[in-house]
């Protein structure tokens, strides 16, 4: 049947917890970190206590004023409990928005401002160190997690507020919005619908299923505040998987935990996995009982892919992959295996869900799509978000008339229809060809090689910034052999892999890199002399 036929309800965040409770009370939580809102949980919990976590919050959210309908927007410092305020929140009636703790306070005011004075659920460092004072004015009221605030509400005073019952929304309003990533200058609000979010929960469901028959347990490193958590955990309640969710994505701690719980499943994002390539020659075997490593958002390089497979234990491991973006959930999707994993072309991100997924890739300058000339990937989703919220316009000119969402990226598709991601729009260098084709080949012939971006220069010259493991010198022979094939480009720039800005969702923000780099060459040259 097709999915999106599938999607009657809506996905139903606000008594999620408790639908998977009433399934799979004992199933098992573990977390590599405290929750604020609930410290006293320590790190395993069931699900049974997350449900009920999740109605005690909700309860306390009721009591400090939300009421349905009303938006309530999550700032704080990572963990699951980004997550479960969500849930409480719908179970309220009310909106999350969920802003990652990663934004700076100028765009958090910025976006608190487009949500028309929001609820605000943050905590005491986000107020005295990064928000900004006219966050108070700017929103409904300002809730702390822990202890109490000058001007705000603790919700710990809350606790033992009279339950309510969840509030049911219609499946066709807004149930969550969450931001773009930003990578070009200040996020947009993203609004998706009980049904957006569960049309998206499916396609995933659909994917994961039929590879992973079985109870798995499965360790989840991604988002708080992207959708894609939303679906990951759905998936992970309602199928009754034990989980292990990290907050921290530093190999050797995520090491130590896929030791104890030898998880079947690995959800994480791109940049997560190649962070953990070295752990494919630790001796624990951390990745032996990986039957499906998961990932979403991006095209993955191919050394990351085999060096995941080849570290698993199991007959056939799959590394599944789909490309998709907040806008639009998964569009495509494609699988991995050890077989054709090496020498796979990396910018072949797979193929539309039948029925429910569509991509066209509209030629530019009049030319047809090609590998040479790629043109603008544009898609069809059953799971598309509603709009930005407070910018309708802005939403308008990337949705054509008949229902085309122009993602941004650039590619084109093979005879076969696979789809080939080549870059972003804004990224493209005239006569360079793919960036992300270069990075993949220059991380394919350079081991010591853990990232590699390249960005336009202020010349308009590519420039390869590189990271290093452990950030020993890079290898210029090696790097003269595997960027020989390479159109031209400046003398690699070497950073540390911690200094690189990234977005919620690792994402390297190349815009953001580019501006730096002008800047740094534009100081070493000095003040211009006047004549």
């Amino acid at each position: 049947m097709v999915l999106h036929r599938m999607a009657r309800s809506g996905i139903r965040l606000g008594t999620l917890a408790e639908r998977a409770a009433a399934r799979h009370p004992a199933n098992v939580l573990v977390l590599d970190h405290d929750l604020d809102v609930a410290p006293h949980l320590g790190r395993r919990t069931t699900v049974a206590e997350v449900a009920d976590l999740v109605a005690d919050l909700a309860s306390r959210l009721a009591a400090a004023g939300v009421r349905p309908g009303d938006h309530v927007a999550v700032h704080k410092a990572d963990g699951l409990d980004i997550t479960l305020l969500a849930f409480a929140a719908a179970r309220a009636g009310a909106v999350p928005v969920l802003l990652s703790a990663r934004l700076d306070g100028a765009t958090v005011l910025r976006l608190l401002r487009r949500a028309g004075r929001p609820f605000l659920v943050t905590d005491r460092h986000k107020l005295d160190r990064e928000l900004p004072q006219p966050v108070f004015d700017e929103t409904e009221r300002v809730l702390v997690v822990r202890g109490s605030y000058p001007r705000a509400t603790g919700l710990e005073a809350l606790a033992g507020a009279e339950r309510i019952a969840p509030v049911h929304t219609a499946p066709h309003r807004p149930a969550l919005i969450t931001h773009t990533s930003g990578t070009t200058g200040v996020p947009k609000l993203a609004v998706h619908t009980g049904i957006t979010q569960e049309i998206r929960y499916l396609l995933q469901l659909s994917a994961l299923a039929p590879v992973v028959p079985r109870r798995e347990t499965i360790a989840i490193h991604a988002s708080f505040v992207h959708s894609r958590m939303i679906s990951v955990l759905a998936i992970a309640l309602l199928r009754g998987l034990p989980m292990l969710v990290l907050a921290d994505e530093n190999p050797q701690r995520a090491a130590d935990h896929f030791v104890r719980m030898r998880p079947g499943i690995i959800e994480a994002h791109p940049n997560t996995f190649m962070a953990w390539e070295p752990l494919a020659d630790d001796p624990r075997r951390p990745f032996a009982n990986v039957k499906l490593f998961s990932s979403t958002f991006d095209a993955l390089h191919p050394r990351t892919v085999h060096r995941m497979l080849g570290a698993s234990g199991r007959r056939a491991p799959l590394f599944g992959q789909m490309y998709g973006q907040t806008e639009t959930g998964p569009v495509v999707c494609r699988g991995f295996t050890r077989r054709r994993s090496h020498r796979a072309d990396g910018r072949c991100v797979g193929f539309p869900f039948v029925g429910t997924t569509a991509v066209r890739v509209v030629g530019r300058d009049g030319r047809p799509p090609s590998a040479r000339t790629p043109g603008f990937i544009e898609v069809r989703s059953k799971g598309r978000f509603v709009t930005y919220l407070g910018e309708q316009e802005r939403h308008d000119r990337q949705l054509s008339a008949d229902g085309w969402w122009r993602t941004g990226d650039v590619g084109y598709r093979t005879k076969w229809g696979c789809v080939h991601l080549l870059d972003r729009e804004v990224d493209v260098i005239d006569d360079f060809g793919s960036t992300l084709d270069a990075e993949d080949r220059l991380l394919g012939g350079i081991a010591d090689l853990t990232e590699v971006v390249i960005v336009r220069g202020a010349d308009g010259l590519p420039v390869p910034v590189v990271c290093t493991h452990d950030d020993r010198p890079l290898d210029e022979a090696a790097w003269r052999a595997a960027a020989a094939a390479l159109p031209p480009m400046a003398p690699p720039v070497h950073w540390r892999e911690d200094d690189l800005p990234k977005t919620a969702t690792m994402k390297i923000k190349r815009f953001e890199l580019a501006r730096i780099l002008a800047e740094r060459q534009s100081a070493a040259q000095g003040p211009r002399r006047t004549p």
